[in-house]
């Protein structure tokens, strides 16, 4: 399954690998383990996950510009890539570099290194340029945040106008990422559940309120 990033990925060197929230072990690729098992790997991951409706929800295409919080080892990435290439970006984030290069490892054996530019993050705080992102994928990380809500504000900033800020997660945590969303002051587009354990929720900017006439002074 995908590796859940942040603050989990503080207890790896304790670990010797990363587990999700069903408590499944991932050895990232590169780590020992073959080519094919890489390809298994990302084969069940797609199976079960149905990645190709999270790039549905994101709206992207070819020439987007996408940013993949707590990335991991890229197992989401690489459909992220896929869909905006050949000249569109995504921002892979993470806060560990050493789990990044492992992502790199994917990348490039599918060919799609040059469309990721992977990127160093604090646990609290996106990382991400104002008003430069087609949409914002936050796959198994957003309850991990300290402050959900100010991080949201915060990512909301990112987004070029009409942009998205997607979040997929566990059916459990639900509740939570909608609450965040809502205090954050996130418009609510659609939602599915593209599997069983899983739901996508798809979040817009409120639209901008217009200016108050100006003021009239005198008689």
């Amino acid at each position: 399954m995908r590796t859940a990033v942040v603050l989990l990925l503080l207890l790896v060197a304790a670990c010797g690998g990363k587990k999700d929230d069903g408590g499944e072990p991932n050895i990232p690729v590169g780590s020992g383990k073959s080519g094919d098992d890489t390809a298994r790997e990302q084969a069940r991951f797609d199976s079960e996950r149905k990645p190709e409706k999270v790039v549905e929800a994101l709206g992207i295409k070819p020439g987007s510009r996408v940013a993949d919080v707590g990335a991991g080892t890229g197992l989401l990435t690489v459909h992220l890539a896929r869909a905006v290439a050949p000249n569109g970006t995504v921002v892979a984030t993470d806060i560990d570099g050493a789990v990044l290069e492992l992502l790199q490892s994917r990348l490039a054996a599918a060919g799609l290194a040059e469309i990721v530019e992977r990127r160093v993050v604090g646990s609290e705080t996106p990382g991400l340029e104002a008003g430069a992102y087609d949409a914002i994928l936050l796959a198994e990380v957003d309850h991990y945040f300290t402050d959900e809500v100010a991080w949201l504000k915060a990512a909301t900033a990112a987004l070029k106008p009409g942009g998205r800020i997607v979040i997929s997660n566990r059916i459990h945590h639900r509740p939570r990422s909608m609450a965040a969303g809502q205090k954050a002051g996130l418009v609510l587009q659609f939602e599915l559940t593209p599997v069983p354990t899983h739901f996508i929720a798809v979040f817009v900017a409120p639209p901008a309120q217009p200016a108050p006439p100006p003021a009239h002074g005198g008689k």
